[in-house]
């Protein structure tokens, strides 16, 4: 997929920059099996159904309506907090996207991570893994929601226009519409068990993973 055409790259993280949506998804289990069984089992496929979308979310959610009680302050703390801690030993040693450093050595477009994740975890993750000078338009997560952060970098100047988005979930084509960015699905990764279908009814381009992106043409923004 030639990109030469955007002034703008916005990148999702987990299944996209990083291999990291099994990670999650193994910590969201974990977090929750103090619970039961059951009650895990479903936070992660209420998890899986909705990509891209803050932990703090989904906590939320588990809290009130799968284990049916108020999501007090401590208890969605400890929940966040074990989470976080078995999501960070994760992301420190999941494979990175392979094509990632050449892409960016051939592009003179400006770069973005926008990501459900927590957006200090990740400026800490990405420091740690020298990833932090790929992204030179900043990176971005939760509590913010990518439909906020999208519409302020827009705003600022940050996103310039033409811009592409590249994603693994049907919240990050959302989110991608709502800006009026264009997108494609990076499926790799993906736990959309459904992308092929998705894709075709919703007309999306879509690729393995960021090493099919490449650049045609030399272009200064």
């Amino acid at each position: 997929m030639d990109i030469s055409k955007y002034a703008t790259l916005v990148f999702d993280c987990d299944g996209v920059v990083l291999d990291s949506n099994k990670v999650k998804t193994t910590a969201f289990y974990n977090a929750a099996l103090p619970y039961g069984v059951a009650a895990a089992e479903a936070l992660v496929e209420y998890h899986t159904k909705r990509g891209g979308i803050s932990r703090y979310t989904k906590f939320e959610y588990f809290l009130e309506e799968i284990v049916g009680t108020k999501a007090e302050q401590k208890s969605l703390d400890k929940l966040l907090n074990d989470f976080a801690h078995e999501v960070k030993k994760g992301l420190l040693v999941c494979q990175i996207s392979s094509g990632l450093k050449k892409l960016r050595q051939n592009t003179h477009s400006n770069w973005l991570l926008v990501s459900g994740g927590d957006q200090n975890e990740l400026r800490d993750i990405f420091m740690q893994r020298n990833l932090v000078e790929d992204f030179d338009g900043g990176i971005f997560g939760s509590p913010d929601t990518k439909d906020t952060i999208l519409a302020r970098e827009i705003a600022n100047g940050n996103i310039k226009l033409p811009a592409l988005f590249i994603g693994d979930s049907k919240y990050d084509y959302q989110a991608a519409t709502t800006a009026n960015i264009d997108f494609v699905f990076a499926h790799d990764w993906t736990e959309v068990s459904n992308w092929r279908e998705y894709c075709d009814e919703n007309k999306l381009d879509f690729i393995d993973n960021i090493s099919q992106l490449h650049n045609d043409a030399t272009v200064v923004f």
